[in-house]
């Protein structure tokens, strides 16, 4: 990819790319209110979450000298433990800046990958600053998280398999949004699909930017939230472009709605789910977005403290 575009050719290139290197995650049908609704289970992905697409696809496009060199990378844990899989299966070395706070499950997850984490405070300090940092004294190559085509294209790829298991595009895919990389890849894939991005409340920065028509950043005051996994800052130009040009609805739900998804996949499916991963679902549960058939819920993520877990589904 020779510019920041993304097109559905460069999805199914991806999805050649990395088969065989990632879980085609299972597609199962579900029931809200008497609708029956379909789950894409990313939480079953290998790392526990959709992130080793985007990495799988952005490392293997690395030359050999590059590889040489390493990477870098910043995340809460789900990317960090994606590229760690990735870079490990690569043979190339992969430092990880991670916050301070995130949760053992995931920095554990990422130190057993064989990467080297460097921590940082999310609410002091920069991590692209830090990253770029890094990458300047050792020439590694910086992967970001979803500010990169190569990993929007990679995570497009469980759009790509979403229509293959469904049959036919679905009429609407509801996605968990952080930096919105998974969502506008998906965007990408299935341009047929209407596409419904759901955030923490106090983190809804992607909501905020395509109602205003240009990119809104987090706020100073956002509140605590337990869905580490979407606690982005600020959406990259890809994605919110990407997004904005698909005229994708955005919502919010609380942790208590998000805490409810968690409990339903694990009372009805025996299915593991963090909180950030289980926001989509939550609108549907809590009736932000009205449940119709042909809709799928992407389960993004299930890397959640055991502890924390059981606390939720009691």
């Amino acid at each position: 990819m020779s510019d920041t575009r993304v097109t559905k050719e460069d999805v199914v290139h991806a999805a050649e790319r990395i088969a065989g290197q990632v879980e085609r995650t299972p597609l199962i049908e579900s029931e809200i209110r008497g609708t029956r609704i379909w789950l894409k289970c990313e939480c079953l992905q290998t790392g526990g979450a959709f992130k080793l697409r985007g990495a799988t696809n952005r490392l293997q496009q690395l030359s050999p000298e590059a590889r040489e060199r390493g990477v870098v990378a910043f995340s809460s844990g789900n990317h960090a433990r994606g590229v760690a899989i990735a870079a490990k299966r690569l043979g190339i070395r992969a430092v990880i800046v991670m916050p301070a706070d995130a949760p053992s499950v995931k920095v554990e997850g990422t130190r057993a990958e064989g990467a080297e984490i460097l921590f940082y405070d999310r609410r002091t300090e920069n991590r692209e600053e830090i990253a770029a940092r890094l990458a300047a004294e050792t020439g590694a190559t910086v992967v970001p998280s979803f500010d990169d085509p190569a990993i929007v294209a990679g995570q497009g790829t469980a759009g790509i398999e979403i229509v293959e298991q469904f049959g036919v595009a679905p009429d609407r895919i509801i996605v968990p949004c952080g930096g919105g990389g998974l969502a506008a890849g998906i965007a990408v894939a299935v341009p047929e699909a209407e596409i419904v991005v759901v955030e923490p409340q106090g983190w809804d920065d992607m909501g905020h930017s395509l109602d205003r028509g240009e990119i809104v950043p987090v706020g100073p005051d956002a509140p605590s939230t337990f869905c580490d996994a979407l606690q982005t800052q600020r959406v990259s130009p890809i994605t919110f472009a990407i997004l904005q040009q698909r005229h994708a609805r955005a919502m919010s739900v609380s942790d208590q709605q998000a805490a409810e998804a968690v409990k339903f996949a694990w009372e009805r499916h025996r299915l593991v789910v963090e909180p950030g991963g289980a926001v989509a679902l939550a609108a549907l549960l809590a009736g932000k977005a009205e449940t119709r058939e042909g809709t799928v819920v992407v389960l993004s993520g299930g890397n959640i403290d055991p502890t924390l877990h059981a606390r939720l589904v009691q």
